[in-house]
């Protein structure tokens, strides 16, 4: 798993954001401890974002939207095009419309 990014929460302290690959998602930890992830599966050049969670002792920090971002600029970065099943992915895209032109039709 290859770390690539800080991010921080309010009221928190240092999260780190990183695609894992051999889990197929995104992860944000906290001392080394997962604190949320997102599911994903890839398909050629299309990424299905599948489900999106925080464990309990991190929730209403907004650690799910920039959990979100990180994983939508990452599929720009490769170019990938993405279909949103998770609820709180597509909610998120929807608020967030420079992620539109990415969505591809289920």
């Amino acid at each position: 798993m290859q770390q690539d990014q800080q991010a921080g929460a309010p009221g928190s302290a240092r999260f780190a954001l990183a695609d894992n690959p051999a889990q197929s998602r995104y992860e944000m930890t906290a001392g080394g401890e997962l604190a949320a992830w997102a599911e994903y599966r890839r398909d050629g050049a299309v990424m299905r974002l599948t489900h999106t969670e925080v464990q309990g002792a991190y929730e209403g920090q907004g650690l799910a939207s920039q959990l979100a971002a990180f994983a939508l600029d990452d599929a720009r970065r490769q170019g990938l095009r993405v279909v949103p099943d998770c609820p709180f992915m597509a909610r998120y895209i929807e608020r967030h419309p420079e992620y539109a032109d990415l969505v591809t039709p289920r």
